[in-house]
């Protein structure tokens, strides 16, 4: 995925369309975004980034509302307004029952009404709490485990339904580790100073939500403890970020019946119907370790401290859209201990997030009729094949891989299918019932569908037409049960060229390099270079060949892991490798495709920079992310993409033309020998 945390398209087709110049119009005299971010007392060669992108930085200071600041947040406020005037429009519109308009008009409203959610506190939770309450052994504990699920909940374990990564043509049932409060196992046992403290303030915020769910402060401090011990045994028993990257080894099919087995205190043949899944026959456990474990913890913990464990999940999936003591407490943590974020974004703009990303398909409807212009879609392939054809050019140039790999990795290329803009077909959201009552209800319903959505794919045929992302998302991914990737419309975006056409360096540093070269090359990373063109997980190499993809990606892996993002601490060098062999090999196709326009050809200077030097900044631009330490602290633990200072830094130091462009010698801290330069795709 390309995380425009974590991606760039939306606004070129704006651009596009609002002009209709072409890029020989394009207006040399105009204000510069490239021009006018830099920080020109900053050395290139030392530090790409903060070059590119430091003028930027200066003028704007992350918001005290913000965990970051730059590109995306920009976008996003664009896209922000942009799904508030639907927001308001709809709420007006008075529509009919059961129309998209309807449900997101007053799925709005109930998020706006903080009167009424305030005066309900935690009671829309009642019901939910009191069938916790009434567990009186495990076979009632594991079905309330099993039921919370359903509902929105994830407590004690991960699931959901996917593509078989062997049988791409299938529905598998997923089994993972999870039912972390803090999200990742590192939390709960790293010894830096960092970490402890938010380790520390975790049972705090545990004692205090325990307090806002009426229990007295006696039974909240034991309550408190009674859940870190049991999370610290869950979070023992998972593996470290890195290891998840393994799709075989994360990878263990079974039957149903030898799951059982294997956790003989887990009736999964009995929960499973439970879970909405009906006539299963086998189940694909990612980390079988973590169910042993979790066996033994069914039994070894106490009816009542799971009752405990369990009312405070639920209550955690859904804080934010209870009362303000109980929202305000969960953004404290979550946001301010955590990520450093200090301040609250205004109301409107969280419930408009929300409204966004529960119905999304709905809003995505309302956004493409009334934001994108026509030809988006044309456009962005235009885009998307020519980086297709460079990257073909490539493959059969490369140096270290045989004819035999070369003609079955040029197979896959040229089946890799490109969703752009939006889907031909929405999902049917018809039975999700929403009102101007009462916002927590509005979001689990919205739960209970897209749980329902997932879990009734099981046993029918795969529909490859299925999008994962909606239009107005400014992200991307690749997926490679599908071989496809997916460009949202909104990626078009491009902040500062407001009116007119970006010229072909920018439209190719951002949308050509660090979206579609970026998203084509996880097909080939570390991963996506495991499964076939079909999306089965199948080897593809020869032998000698593997052997020596495996040594260039050791070779990335520890350029980054060398890389010091905070004192003392280094990025991953092996969670991040997918992100890092995409980024590199998107900013080298995003060049290459640059280099056949005729701004390249005829050496044209725009604001008195070269196309080369304007492709090279406008990939920093792409990544123009300015983080707080806490925020980093965060990611460096529990991302797989690297920081966006090295997002940049990274590629650009294996590029020679950037060090041709930029006078990179010897001596300067960007600088890597070329022998030990990575050169991949």
């Amino acid at each position: 995925m390309k995380f425009k945390t974590f991606y760039l398209i939306l606004f070129i087709l704006l651009l596009l369309h609002v002009s209709c110049k072409r890029e020989t119009d394009f207006d040399p005299n105009a204000p510069d975004a490239l021009t006018t971010n830099r920080d020109t007392l900053a050395n290139p060669s030392d530090d790409f980034f903060a070059y590119a992108n430091g003028g930027w930085f200066k003028r704007n200071p992350i918001p005290e509302t913000e965990r970051s600041n730059g590109i995306f947040r920009t976008i996003q406020d664009t896209i922000n307004n942009q799904i508030k005037s639907i927001c308001e429009k709809s709420a007006a519109a008075n529509a009919d029952k059961g129309t998209n308009k309807q449900k997101i008009g007053d799925f709005y409203a109930s998020g706006m009404d903080t009167i009424s959610i305030n005066k309900l506190g935690i009671s829309p939770l009642k019901s939910e709490l009191a069938k916790i309450d009434a567990i009186k052994d495990v076979s009632s504990l594991l079905n309330s485990i099993a039921y919370l699920h359903t509902i929105g909940a994830s407590p004690a374990y991960g699931f959901y339904v996917g593509q078989d990564d062997k049988i791409s043509t299938k529905y598998a049932l997923f089994f993972s580790q999870g039912g972390l409060g803090m999200g990742n196992r590192d939390y709960y046992f790293n010894t830096d100073k960092e970490t402890v403290t938010i380790r520390t303030e975790y049972v705090k915020h545990l004692e205090a939500m325990s307090k806002l769910m009426g229990n007295d402060e006696v039974n909240s401090k034991k309550n408190a403890l009674v859940i870190m011990k049991l999370e610290t045994e869950l979070a023992k028993n998972s593996r470290k970020l890195e290891a998840l990257r393994d799709p075989i080894k994360n990878y263990n099919k079974m039957s149903v019946a030898q799951f059982k087995s294997a956790t003989p205190n887990i009736a999964w043949d009995k929960l499973l119907p439970v879970m909405n899944i009906k006539n299963s026959d086998s189940v694909i456990v990612g980390q079988p370790e973590f169910y042993k474990a979790l066996d033994k913890t069914i039994k070894t913990y106490s009816i009542e401290d799971w009752k405990t464990y369990l009312k405070w999940d639920l209550v955690n999936s859904y804080a934010s859209y209870l009362g303000a003591d109980i929202e305000k407490q969960n953004f404290y943590f979550y946001s301010t201990v955590m990520s450093g974020v200090k301040k609250q974004k205004p109301r409107w703009k969280r419930v408009v997030e929300q409204t966004d990303g529960s119905l999304g398909e709905l809003v995505g409807q309302v956004y493409v009729d009334e934001y994108l212009p026509k030809g988006t879609k044309e456009k962005l392939l235009e885009i998307g094949n020519n980086i297709r054809d460079v990257y073909a050019e490539r493959i059969k140039k490369l140096d270290w891989m045989s004819e035999a790999t070369k003609v079955k990795a040029l197979h896959k290329l040229s089946k890799i299918v490109m969703k752009v803009g939006y889907p031909d077909k929405w999902k049917d959201m018809s039975s999700v019932i929403i009102d101007k009552g009462v916002y927590c209800a509005n979001v689990m319903s919205v739960n209970k569908w897209s749980y329902n959505y997932m879990s009734t794919k099981y046993g029918k045929p795969v529909d490859r037409t299925e999008w994962g992302m909606f239009p107005q998302t400014y992200n991307a991914y690749y997926n490679p049960s599908n071989n496809e990737i997916c460009v949202p419309a909104c990626n078009i975006i491009v902040p500062g060229f407001e009116g007119r056409m970006p010229d072909d360096a920018v439209l190719y540093g951002i949308i050509g390099g660090s979206t579609f070269g970026h998203e084509i090359t996880h097909g080939f990373d570390d991963q996506g270079s495991q499964y076939d063109e079909k999306g089965n997980l199948n080897n593809w190499w020869t032998a000698d060949d593997l052997k020596k993809f495996k040594e260039k990606t050791k070779a990335i892996v520890a350029q980054y892991s060398k890389y010091e993002a905070l004192p003392g601490k280094f990025v991953n060098g092996d969670a991040t490798q997918g992100e890092n062999i995409a980024d590199l090999g998107g900013v080298v196709m995003g060049y290459e495709a640059f280099k056949k326009t005729p701004q390249y050809k005829t050496n044209k200077k725009i604001a008195k920079l070269s196309p080369d030097q304007r492709y090279f900044l406008a990939y920093g631009y792409a990544w123009m992310v300015n983080i707080k330490p806490e925020a980093l602290g965060q990611q460096l633990l529990t991302d797989v993409h690297a920081p966006a200072k090295f997002r940049i830094n990274g590629p650009l130091s294996n590029i020679p033309e950037f060090y041709k462009t930029f006078t990179i010698k010897e001596g300067s801290k960007m600088f890597i020998a070329e022998k030990d330069r990575v050169v991949i795709w």
